[in-house]
């Protein structure tokens, strides 16, 4: 079950097969750096962030501790070009109701997720059981390096629970420029006479 809820996104991903695994993220997320601010259990969004065929697994799930705000960061090992988030939260009250959406950001605490401008935020769906996917306005999401997702508030509960996370896109590798030192002509010490006691100094010098 897929759903767009932002009378504003893109629709051109309706015209992709209904499969839930096109364009799945999960291989192109730098998991061991994935981190969630407020979570009851240290390291517990990483169970979070799991295989498509595992997403009704209600073994195992996030929850927040001091209230019900949470925040995730998930870095990807390219860019990516974003379509949709998926997500399955809980059927009580402890959903979140309201997710804030920033990209390329490598540290958002609360108060920065308060003050700060999200790229795109959405009301989120109460009480399914079900993964909802929510499409994202894709011209503004087409250079994602990281995406920090905020949850200020739930439905009614004290702590907010999510069972389920996932994107969709498309991934591109990012290459990075090799690093090529010029050297002048004349600086090479092979094209010089070398000087007793300064072999070493020439083997570390560029002039």
């Amino acid at each position: 079950m897929s759903h767009c809820h932002d009378e504003h996104c893109d629709h051109d991903h309706d015209d992709l097969p209904e499969s839930g695994e096109q364009f799945l993220l999960y291989s192109k997320i730098d998991l061991d750096n994935v981190r969630c601010l407020n979570e009851a259990e240290p390291e517990s969004i990483k169970k979070v962030i799991r295989p498509w065929n595992e997403r009704f697994d209600d073994g195992k799930y996030t929850e927040s501790d001091a209230d019900e705000q949470l925040i995730v960061f998930v870095p990807f090992t390219g860019s990516v070009k974003l379509r949709s988030i998926c997500l399955r939260t809980d059927r009580t009250e402890s959903a979140p109701s309201k997710m804030k959406i920033f990209i390329n950001h490598d540290a958002i605490d609360f108060d920065a997720a308060e003050s700060q401008k999200p790229v795109q935020e959405f009301e989120l769906v109460q009480g399914s059981n079900d993964v909802i996917e929510y499409g994202v306005k894709i011209a503004k999401f087409s250079n994602v390096k990281n995406i920090t997702l905020f949850f200020p508030e739930n439905f009614g509960e004290d702590t907010s629970i999510i069972r389920y996370l996932a994107f969709k896109g498309e991934w591109t590798e990012v290459k990075r420029d090799p690093i090529i030192t010029v050297y002048e002509a004349n600086a090479n010490p092979a094209d010089h006479k070398k000087v007793p006691g300064t072999e070493n100094q020439m083997g570390h010098s560029i002039q």
